[in-house]
C-alpha cells in the first residue's frame, strides 16, 4: 500500500503526465486546459500550481512549458498542475479581441482559483491520481509574468489601471508559493522602454503579499526593458513584502534560470542544465518544508547546494 508523502523521496520517481484536461469556466472565451504531472506512487500528494510567462515561444507559454521544473518536482513527490493562461501564443487568435485583452492579467490570477475550485474533478479526470491529493497542501509558483501571476495570489494588491481601484486577489488555499524571476517595482524606477506598454507590471504593491514565498532572482537578470535597476529589480517581491519570505539569488543567472521554460530551448540565454536541477531541487525543498512545518528538506538542500565549495548562489530570510 501507498504510504502519504511526508518528505521528498531520495531517489526521484517515475513521473505521469496527463494533458489536457478541459475545465469549464462560465464567461471564459476558451476552456481552461491543463496539464498534470504526478509521482506514479504515494498518496497525500502536495500540489504545485504553475504559472507560465509570456516570452516569444509558442508553447512555452502554455501547459506545454516547463518540464524541466514540472518533470522535476512531480519526481520528488508533487502533483503539477500547468494551465494555459489566455495570455498564451497558443491562444492568440481565438482571444485576442476578449474582454482583458491583451494583459489578461485577473484571468491569470482567477484560472488557480478556478483550478483549484476544480481539483476533484482534475483528480478523477487524470488516470491513476484520484484520491491520491491532498488540497490542504497547495503552493504556487510562477516565472516572470507568473510571478507577476503568483505575487497577487500571494496576496499583493494591484491598482488597476483601469479604474484607479485597489484590486487583491488573494486565495487563502494556497499555503506558499516561489516566484521566478517575477517582475519587481513601479513608481520612479518604472522608467525603461517597455513601462509604458505595460503599466500593469508596475502597478503592485507587494506590502501585502504576507503569504510565505521563496523569491528566485538571477545575479545577472538585468531588466533594462523595465528599469534601470538593474537584477536587484527582481529583488523586490522580497525587499518590499513582508516576512516571512526567503531570498535565493542564483549566480550568474539571467532570466532563463539556466533554462526552466523548456528543454533546450534557443531562447535561454544562459544555458545550464546544472544550474536547472539546482533550482527545481531547491524550490521542491522549500515548498516542502513550507508545506510540513518542521521537515529540515529546505535546510538540507541549502547545505548540499549552497554551502559546499562550488555554490549555485545563496539564500536569506527574514
Amino acid at each position: 500500500m501507498s504510504t502519504p508523502t511526508t518528505k521528498t523521496p531520495s531517489t526521484p520517481t517515475p513521473v505521469l503526465s496527463f494533458s489536457p484536461v478541459d475545465l469549464s469556466v462560465p464567461g471564459r472565451p476558451v476552456d481552461l486546459q491543463v496539464r498534470v504531472s504526478a509521482p506514479a506512487t504515494g498518496t497525500s500528494l502536495p500540489v504545485i500550481l504553475l504559472s507560465h510567462g509570456h516570452g516569444p515561444s509558442n508553447n512555452l507559454s502554455s501547459l506545454n512549458g516547463y518540464a524541466p521544473l514540472a518533470n522535476l518536482w512531480a519526481a520528488h513527490g508533487f502533483v503539477v498542475i500547468q494551465p494555459t493562461h489566455l495570455t498564451s501564443r497558443t491562444l492568440s487568435h481565438l482571444v485576442a479581441g476578449a474582454p482583458g485583452a491583451p494583459d489578461f492579467w485577473r484571468s491569470r490570477a482567477e484560472d488557480m482559483t478556478h483550478i483549484l475550485d476544480q481539483l476533484d474533478v482534475i483528480e478523477r479526470a487524470v488516470p491513476q491520481l484520484a484520491g491520491r491529493v491532498d488540497p490542504t497542501k497547495t503552493a504556487l509558483a510562477g516565472h516572470s509574468l507568473g510571478g507577476f501571476t503568483a505575487a497577487l495570489l500571494l496576496g499583493a494588491g494591484l491598482t488597476d489601471p483601469d479604474t484607479g481601484n485597489l484590486v487583491h486577489l488573494v486565495e487563502p488555499r494556497i499555503k506558499a508559493g516561489v516566484l521566478l524571476a517575477a517582475p519587481g517595482r513601479g513608481g520612479e524606477a518604472f522608467n525603461g522602454p517597455m513601462a509604458q506598454q505595460w503599466p500593469i507590471i508596475g502597478a503592485v504593491d507587494f506590502s501585502t503579499m504576507t503569504t510565505p514565498a521563496l523569491v528566485v532572482a538571477g545575479d545577472k537578470d538585468d531588466p533594462r526593458h523595465f528599469t534601470d535597476m538593474g537584477p536587484d529589480w527582481h529583488t523586490d517581491p522580497y525587499t518590499l513584502a513582508p516576512a516571512p519570505k526567503t531570498l535565493l539569488t542564483l549566480f550568474d543567472a539571467e532570466h532563463g534560470l539556466g533554462g526552466i521554460a523548456g528543454y533546450d530551448a534557443a531562447e535561454t540565454t544562459d544555458e545550464n542544465p546544472e544550474r536547472v536541477a539546482a533550482l527545481a531541487r531547491l524550490t521542491a525543498a522549500y515548498l516542502h518544508t513550507q508545506l510540513h512545518p518542521g521537515a529540515p528538506t529546505w535546510q538540507t538542500a541549502c547545505e548540499a547546494l549552497l554551502a559546499g565549495p562550488d555554490p549555485v548562489g545563496r539564500a536569506e530570510s527574514k
